[in-house]
């Protein structure tokens, strides 16, 4: 458990593990939502849940939302629920932890490779590490 603005780092299956553990505990990808309909997203169905969709950074400008925290707050109003942050490589989600963590969220965890992990030696991610290289579960619209 993390403490009070503190970010633990967890893989995605180690987060998909507490996530089935837990029915407080929630995903929250901060991607944009052209990341969520065209490379895909967490799918959590066999858990009874959906992530939790908020943008950290608005596309196509790419500055942070100044109303993500009180969005999320509104969506996960439990302060001592677990909440595991995503996005496509582990840097966007941190810095939504570390906010939610500053607010007052007593365990936030970062996805440190996120959806998509880094790119391998081709250019390409998915394929070295994160949520879709560890072969969990995802949908693409």
């Amino acid at each position: 458990m993390s403490g009070v603005g503190e970010v633990q780092n967890v893989t995605a299956t180690e987060a998909l593990n507490a996530l089935a553990q837990s029915p407080t505990a929630r995903l929250v990808d901060v991607r944009t939502k052209a990341e969520w309909i065209y490379v895909g997203l967490p799918d959590l169905s066999a858990l009874g849940t959906e992530p939790v969709l908020l943008e950290w950074q608005t596309f196509p400008d790419m500055t942070v939302d100044e109303t993500f925290g009180d969005a999320l707050q509104s969506a996960c109003p439990e302060r001592s629920a677990a909440l595991y942050f995503l996005c496509r490589s582990g840097v966007r989600s941190l810095a939504a932890a570390r906010e939610m963590g500053m607010r007052g969220y007593a365990n936030v965890f970062n996805v440190a490779d996120g959806f998509e992990g880094p790119p391998d030696d081709k250019g390409h991610r998915g394929r070295l590490a994160g949520w879709k290289a560890e072969g969990l579960p995802w949908r693409q619209s």
